[in-house]
């Protein structure tokens, strides 16, 4: 609660403010039962000490007039309570959404900050909730609970303090069916507070379940899973509905008992302070207002209860808020990093062994040094590793062993918006966000001009594409690049890593999923993407991979062979039977057409 309380600290002069409309509101609503007590005894149903009555010196003597008096005072008691109700919900609400700004803010920061590991291990629907839902619960904590908690108490003390002066004995007759009040409201707080916390948890399984199923629509009905995939929807929704049931089950008796119990004691007010009328010992109108302040007195009651299970729904959700908030963030910058050198960059591994689970190495004692300006390719089978030195280069995850230096720095001193902004990628599963092609091409670098822009989508043989596009550069893109081929999403990932002129550019499998016209595109704008930095080319497709300076063979984890095209096919490893495994299916009916036109040849010239 402590470190909720430091999301208002910024708006202390708004709950401040608030508080003050909160407790005249409460003062507000005591006034009431006295003017209706007052307007009783003096002028309904006189009585002799009505000389005694406060302020009754000041009222006229007509009743009329005094009922008039009364009847203003009475309306001008609820236009303040009305104000001061709309001050205390306005304000509140206000600093609820601030806040809640706030904390989503922080909670985006941090999800952006955090490993790349982290979210290997999470699934995106589980984080979505902790931004919606649970800051939605806590919203409802700021805006209508802590203060309102402050509120119901204040206004429980005054109606007490005023029942007291009237009359302690139908205060304490009152008082008496507390005991069972707060037996029903433990019940009800114990029920309610299990049936959240189930709600909270299948709430989340509903938003990762969505989340994974529509973003593989195509494989769910491509493989007829929609009778499966309803059918776990619906044992997931299910579980939702049966613990919001529970929750339903407990308010429907919880506010009936209370209404019961607040009516069973109204009835012993009744009877008590019949009997106490009849004998002379009290005035009608205190009967009456201690009806209005009973009614007031329960309502809190009923209040606190709910709001306890805010407060308690909360305090689950800011168990999981924080909990995301505290996963540290294990790369991060140094307090002191070190900047890169002017000029050209070496990248250099050294000794380089990485495992993403404990010791089952996925990079074993690797160490290359690539030149600047040389263009390396990277080939090897599936689960080799290839990827797996990318996203160590770029720090995605840090070395167990071994060290990684660009520039003779190594990597883990450096500023990490610094290392990246050094290198621009290309990945196999090219991603394009809401936009136009031009903000998914900059990606917020604003310093990008258009010329630049048309510069970068004309290298990649992207630019008649575009500018056949109705509004060209400022077409719409909806979400995931719905409605462009995969060729066109990866020529503007192209675009997009050559637009932002990087030192180093890695392509990873970046042709492997487009059709062969995009390749043959892609392949004629390499020769514009590498010349003058540092390439990484990873690649299945050898025909890629044949023109880079030096070509690294990468088998479980190791780095087994390295040189050219030539020099590889020269030595006959691995690189030579993964040529002969690619090519041999299209050489052998190439060998077969040579052999029939050589046999065909006589008798073509007889």
């Amino acid at each position: 609660m402590r470190r909720l309380l430091t999301y208002l600290r910024p708006y202390r002069a708004m709950v401040a403010v608030s508080l003050v409309f909160l407790l005249f509101n409460s003062v507000v609503q005591i006034v009431g039962p006295l003017i209706t007590k007052l307007a009783i005894d003096r002028y309904l149903v006189p009585v002799r000490s009505a000389s005694k009555i406060p302020f009754s010196d000041r009222l006229s003597a007509d009743p009329w007039t005094g009922i008039g008096q009364l009847t203003a005072a009475y309306l001008a008691a609820i236009i303040i309570g009305f104000v001061c109700d709309f001050g205390q919900q306005y304000l509140m609400q206000l600093t609820g959404q601030r806040a809640m700004f706030d904390l989503r803010r922080q909670l985006m920061a941090h999800l952006q900050r955090l490993d790349i590991s982290y979210y290997d291990r999470n699934p995106v629907g589980r984080m979505i909730t902790r931004v919606t839902t649970d800051v939605d619960v806590l919203n409802d904590l700021f805006a209508s609970g802590l203060v309102t908690i402050i509120g119901d108490l204040a206004m429980l003390s005054f109606v007490i303090i005023a029942m007291f002066r009237l009359s302690p004995g139908l205060t304490l007759l009152l008082l008496a069916v507390m005991p069972l009040v707060v037996l029903v409201t433990a019940i009800f707080r114990r029920t309610v507070q299990q049936s959240y916390r189930r709600i909270r948890i299948a709430i989340a399984r509903i938003n990762s379940f969505l989340q994974e199923h529509i973003t593989g629509i195509a494989v769910v009905q491509l493989f007829n899973r929609e009778e499966k995939s309803r059918r776990e929807f619906d044992r997931i929704n299910r579980d939702h509905m049966e613990a919001f049931k529970d929750s339903i089950t407990a308010y429907g008796w919880f506010y009936p008992a209370v209404e019961f119990l607040s009516m069973l004691a109204l009835a012993l007010l009744l009877a008590y302070g019949g009997f106490r009328v009849r004998a002379g010992a009290m005035t009608i109108g205190v009967v009456v207002a201690f009806f209005q302040y009973g009614l007031r007195f329960f309502r809190p009651i009923q209040d606190l209860s709910e709001k306890y299970n805010i407060l308690q729904s909360a305090m689950a959700a800011s168990e999981r808020i924080f909990k995301l908030l505290d996963t540290p963030v294990a790369v991060q910058s140094p307090i002191a990093p070190k900047p890169l050198p002017p000029g050209p960059l070496a990248i250099e591994f050294d000794h380089v062994w990485f495992a993403y689970k404990e010791e089952d190495w996925v990079l074993r004692d690797v160490s290359f040094t690539i030149a600047p300006g040389e263009t390396i390719a990277v080939v090897g089978h599936t689960g080799a590793g290839k990827t797996t030195l990318t996203n160590l280069l770029l720090r995605f995850y840090d070395v167990q062993r071994g060290a990684i230096r660009l520039g003779g720095v190594d990597i883990r001193d450096m500023d990490l918006e610094e290392l990246r902004r050094n290198f621009g990628i290309v990945l196999q599963d090219p991603y394009l966000f809401t936009g136009t092609v031009a903000t998914n091409i900059r990606l917020g670098t604003e310093n990008i001009s258009d010329r630049q822009l048309e510069l970068a989508t004309e290298q990649v043989n992207l630019l008649d594409f575009v500018r056949g596009l109705p509004d060209g550069f400022n077409q719409e893109i909806r979400e995931r690049g719905a409605g462009y081929s995969t060729g066109q999403k990866q020529l503007i990932s192209f675009a997009r890593a050559l637009a932002h002129d990087p030192r180093v550019l890695i392509l990873d499998e970046a042709t492997s999923s487009v059709d062969t016209q995009t390749e043959f595109l892609i392949r004629d704008a390499l020769g514009k993407l590498v010349e003058g930095r540092t390439s990484i080319i990873i690649a299945h497709r050898l025909s890629t991979v044949q023109r880079a300076d030096r070509i690294f063979v990468m088998h479980k984890g190791q780095l087994r062979e390295s040189g050219t095209h030539q020099q590889l096919l020269a030595q006959r490893g691995i690189y030579w039977k993964l040529y002969r495994l690619q090519y041999r299916d299209q050489e052998a009916p190439v060998r077969n057409a040579a052999h029939s036109s050589e046999a065909a040849e006589p008798s073509v010239r007889g």
